[in-house]
Parts: structure tokens; sequence; C-alpha cells
């Protein structure tokens, strides 16, 4: 976005056209003749401008802005493009001139101002914390960094790394209060495993 940061509010850069694609996070509809969509990427968010004349030029009907705002709902995944423009409020926009549904959401997100508050939801359906919550995800990428970081270090000192098993039909950990499941398949009665060390 650093790229036009020196376009004015209200003019439009016509000279290089722009493609994006992201999920949708807001939908505000004014009128017949104007919307807005609120776009997110692993990157940041951008927001759509939609017009309907603009949409309605487009050569194939299936993509005129009644479609548009009929069937686009937050949730969706889609792609745009047009040209760089900003609105009058000095937010940089996508003017959309063609688009395209890439993904259909099959239920709707969280409420955008409450968002996704309940615990055992967020933790039981993860996807849906990460989508609602872009803090979470920035949480989710430091640790994957991390632990890439500590890994690499290691590997570079000769270290091997080892898996062991999650499950042990003997229960192990000292004074630990073992967690015990059934393999039904097999008939087997197992514990979770609590020291990792115990098959090295």
């Amino acid at each position: 976005q650093a790229q036009w940061a020196a376009l004015e509010n209200g003019k439009e850069a016509e000279g290089e056209r722009l493609a994006v694609r992201g999920r949708v996070v807001a939908k505000r509809v004014f009128g017949k003749k104007l919307a807005f969509l609120g776009l997110r990427d692993a990157t940041g968010e951008i927001q759509l401008f939609l017009e309907k004349k603009r949409l309605n030029a487009n050569e194939d009907a299936a993509k005129t802005f009644k479609n548009l705002v009929d069937w686009v709902d937050a949730g969706d995944i889609v792609g745009a493009r047009g040209t760089a423009k900003r609105t009058e409020k000095g937010e940089l926009s996508v003017y959309v001139d063609d688009w395209e549904m890439l993904t259909k959401a099959l239920a709707p997100l969280p409420d955008k101002f409450r968002g996704l508050t309940d615990v055992q939801t967020r933790y039981r359906k993860r996807e849906l914390d990460l989508i609602a919550n872009p803090d979470v995800r920035r949480t989710f990428e430091l640790r994957a960094r991390a632990t890439s970081r500590i890994r690499r270090f290691l590997d570079d000192r000769g270290f091997l790394e080892l898996e062991t098993p999650t499950l042990h039909s003997q229960p192990g950990g000292a004074e630990a209060k073992p967690f015990e499941t059934k393999h039904a398949a097999l008939g087997l009665d197992l514990t979770l495993r609590i020291a990792t060390e115990l098959h090295l």
C-alpha cells in the first residue's frame, strides 16, 4: 500500500491495474449503486470499492453489481481486479471492474463488533478463532517462527529429533495421574503419554 501513499483523496491511479484476493470480513451496501467490501489475507486488509455503473460494464453478465451484492457474504473468499483509488475519506481501495467468487462460506462469521468471545468455541473451532481474531493468528505465527529457529539451531549442532509414542500400554510419569482411553479396534487399554523420554 506504500506505493500509493501519495495518491490524493478522491483520485484514481488509472495507469496500473491490480489483482487481489482474500476473505471478505466486512460488507457495507449503500443503496443500489455503491458498496464496499473489506478484504483480508495473510499480508493485511484492503477495501474494495464497488460501483454499479463500472461493474455492469463487464462483458460477463453474471458479474453485475446486483449479483455481487446478492451472492457475496462475509466469510467468502473472492478475487477482484481494478485500479487503485483513494476515497473522499482517505481510504485506499481497489476500484473494482471485475470480480470472481473463489470460495463460498457455508456458515456466517461471528459478529464483527463482539467477535468470537466464548473460550470453549475458540478452542474447539480454532479455524474460526484464527479468522475472527487477527491477534491469535499473529501469536501462532510467532510460535511457528520460534519453533523453527530452535529446531534450526539444534540441527546445525548435530542434534537428532525423534518422535515417541503418544499412547502407552503402561502409565508413566511418576506421580502424575494418567489420562486413560481405549483403542476400540485393538481392544487395548491405553494411557496418554506424560513423560516423553521413557522410550529413549
